[in-house]
């Protein structure tokens, strides 16, 4: 039959589905970190549901430089990715049952999307742990980020990172390899058919136009939207805030007194990996990531809830504002504390 895949496209279905099974046990990633203090190195591994190696060192590390603690309840990937793998393992074992081009191609995009999106998010991962550091830190050096490479090395301070997929990652690179060749194999069967495979260029695209939906910051729609929390509408600039879940999803704030009070209890979003951003006091058109941002609070500070506290860019514009009202420094930190 025309739709039928070859005989070897159908025991590639099968090598790859118990390959991407095997992957549900193995890491799927590893960070190496080498340093004169650590010459055996300290190491990090990304499993499908936990995570591997010295993990309880590398966060007192992490301590000195301002990055937040690497907990596995923050990771909602957690949650999901198990499920994931076993979906798409049980999509390949009824490609091999079912026998058909179409299944099998619209398998091979699945599974493309699966690793496109999951390379955006280990980078968005990355990028936060790196980027979102407390200003209180005992180590702080002006303009550096501790981000590790998302593959290869790179110079952290003294430290040597290196980022590479661990056993798990690798045969998934290599069960994508072998789907290629089956799309290979049936391509060139339908040429010989007179078939045209013009359908698969919108499937095949789809990875690339999700990779362009990283989770980022939406402007607040004042004077539109009310308030996740309170409920009242979104009208000071100055104190609008918002948190982007680990989904991407946004929610807004009139005040930073109500994101607390959001976060606190647990609400929706406010698990993972999520961002926290407040408008710049002095700018109020920009957003300021949270944990990042130069806070003062002060009484003579009235926000639409109650708010005391404004955030600004730099330690510079803070200084500026403290000699017009009393106050003192904080930081999103030393807020979110109860």
């Amino acid at each position: 039959m025309k739709s039928s895949l070859a005989p070897s496209t159908r025991i590639i279905s099968l090598v790859t589905a118990i390959a991407v099974g095997l992957v549900f046990f193995l890491p799927i990633w590893r960070i190496d970190l080498i340093a004169p203090q650590y010459p055996e190195g300290l190491y990090l591994q990304i499993y499908a549901a936990k995570l591997g190696g010295d993990v309880d060192v590398i966060n007192g590390l992490n301590h000195y430089i301002g990055m937040n603690h690497i907990h596995e309840k923050d990771f909602v990937e957690f949650q999901v990715l198990p499920y994931l793998i076993l979906v798409l393992a049980g999509f390949g074992l009824l490609t091999t049952i079912i026998n058909r081009k179409w299944f099998y191609f619209t398998w091979f995009g699945c599974l493309l999307a699966f690793g496109v999106l999951a390379m955006v998010d280990f980078y968005r991962w990355l990028y936060n742990y790196g980027h979102n550091l407390d200003p209180s830190a005992a180590i702080k050096v002006p303009g550096q980020s501790y981000q590790p490479p998302l593959i290869g090395y790179k110079q952290l301070l003294n430290f040597g990172a290196y980022s590479m997929p661990d056993t798990g990652g690798w045969i998934f690179i290599g069960a994508g390899l072998l789907l290629v060749i089956g799309a290979w194999v049936e391509i060139k069967r339908s040429r010989k058919a007179g078939t045209s495979y013009t359908f698969l260029f919108p499937l095949l695209t789809i990875p690339f136009l999700l990779k362009g939906c990283s989770a980022s910051p939406e402007t607040i729609p004042y004077g539109k939207q009310s308030c996740q929390y309170c409920k009242m509408t979104l009208l000071e600039k100055q104190f609008g805030t918002e948190l982007v879940a680990a989904t991407g999803k946004a929610y807004f704030f009139d005040d930073i007194t109500c994101l607390q009070a959001y976060i606190r209890e647990g609400q929706p979003g406010s698990s993972g990996n999520y961002q926290v951003f407040m408008s710049d006091y002095k700018n109020a058109d920009k957003l300021l990531n949270l944990n990042q941002a130069f806070l003062y609070k002060s009484p003579e500070l009235k926000g639409p809830m109650g708010g005391t506290i404004a955030a600004f860019e730099s330690e510079q514009a803070r200084t500026e504002f403290s000699k017009t009202k009393p106050g003192q420094n904080s930081s999103w930190k030393e807020q979110l504390q109860p």
